[in-house]
């Protein structure tokens, strides 16, 4: 199981899908359709920056890992500040 996992992690899919989900989010906010600090837009970011994150180091690419994990973390960031905005 963690095997196929990592088989399918190492994959082009995985690349293509995070791309795809990073690139929905930025044109869905250039044509406002979404805007950059609500929660879809912010979860497509997170979910296809980690995907590339996680490709990234299992391939070495370090650079671009750095990249995607500092993507990740400043969506994951923004969805926290939005949580925490609706629990007050």
């Amino acid at each position: 199981m963690i095997d196929a996992l990592l088989d399918f992690a190492h994959g082009e899919l995985v690349a293509y899908l995070g791309m795809i989900l990073i690139l929905s989010a930025f044109f869905m906010e250039t044509q406002d359709i979404m805007h950059s600090k609500a929660a879809p837009y912010l979860g497509l970011m997170a979910l296809g920056s980690g995907l590339l994150a996680i490709r990234a180091y299992l391939i070495d690419e370090w650079a671009f890992f750095i990249l995607e994990v500092a993507w990740f973390a400043a969506a994951v960031l923004g969805l926290w500040s939005l949580w925490s905005s609706l629990s007050r």
